[in-house]
């Protein structure tokens, strides 16, 4: 079995979904849908930077950003772990 399907990623410049463009660079606000877990509750209506906009192997998009006002960010703008955080297209605002 090729695994290294399953750990890839496409990372895309901009994307556009309905009449929404979404690039990397730009400032959106953070609405989480699911809830789920703390970081969920703490980040809603949050504003952040786009870092990467990343399509897995199974097509879905998922948007990388740094939160604003965040005195570490630039470890997220470095891809460290635990210093981005991924969301889902719809859950994320244009500013």
């Amino acid at each position: 079995m090729n695994w290294a399907k399953f750990s890839d990623s496409t990372r895309l410049e901009l994307v556009k979904i309905g009449n929404t463009i979404y690039s990397c660079g730009a400032h959106v606000r953070l609405r989480p849908k699911t809830k789920a877990d703390a970081f969920d509750l703490m980040l809603d209506g949050r504003t952040a930077i786009i870092e990467s906009i990343e399509q897995d192997y199974e097509n879905d998009l998922h948007i990388a950003v740094t939160i604003d006002n965040d005195p570490i960010k630039d470890q997220g703008v470095g891809r460290f772990v635990a210093y981005r955080f991924f969301f889902a297209p719809e859950e994320v605002e244009p500013i």
